[in-house]
């Protein structure tokens, strides 16, 4: 938490909107050790158990609030130059990209032609010019935000919550004309998402120590 916030704000994010359920207390206090006064905004989602997408709709006024909108999962450990690649990327509408991966059912692959991201999710095929997985970051237009926005809210009045999240960002990624959404590829930068007591116990001994000695 201490990391994300004091990078965040050393990149000139103005606000951290935090979607949160478990443990909301004990997330919210220890954001607000770190944090400028007023720049964390929770908002708590009481249904978090039942799927991320009510966490996504949790955000839609957000997402419809007409300015850029920076997404990250809050679970990664990763190198300052991973956002600072996406912070700083001329592209407006832009995932990032991390080719070195062991594939799996589980991972979000960002899938690319020509440049330009042409598809996004979970059990996707290879049959792209360039693939790999997304770490947990993106960022949008105000524009393709409301569109997020309005897609979250669709999957929600269908009462289809059970999938991931991604489902409402590819939603508007195949809807939008080729070449609206790019990709930085991030691959060889250290970075971890942390989803279980092995995961956090390799951060500890290896992601780390490689995000100690990294050299871009």
């Amino acid at each position: 938490m201490q990391r994300h916030i004091e990078l965040l704000q050393a990149y000139g994010v103005k606000e951290l909107v935090m979607i949160v359920g478990h443990r909301q207390d004990d997330l919210i206090a220890e954001a607000e050790t770190f944090a400028d006064k007023g720049f964390v905004r929770p908002i708590f989602n009481p249904r978090y158990k039942e799927g991320p997408l009510l966490s996504m709709a949790k955000g839609i006024d957000v997402l419809r609030g007409g300015t850029d909108v920076l997404f990250m999962n809050s679970d990664v450990l990763y190198h300052p130059l991973i956002l600072e690649k996406l912070i700083r990327s001329p592209h407006r509408n832009c995932f990032i990209m991390d080719r070195q991966f062991q594939s799996n059912a589980d991972q979000v692959l960002v899938c690319v032609n020509g440049g330009k991201v042409v598809d996004f999710g979970k059990g996707l095929g290879e049959d792209f010019e360039l693939f790999g997985e997304w770490p947990g970051f993106l960022k949008i237009s105000g524009e393709i935000a409301a569109k997020v926005a309005n897609s979250t809210q669709g999957f929600i009045d269908r009462s289809d919550i059970e999938g991931p999240y991604e489902q409402a960002f590819r939603e508007v990624l195949i809807g939008e004309p080729r070449g609206t959404f790019s990709v930085e590829d991030v691959t060889g930068i250290p970075w971890i998402e942390i989803d279980c007591p092995e995961d956090l116990d390799k951060a500890n001994r290896k992601t780390f120590p490689r995000i100690s000695d990294y050299r871009a």
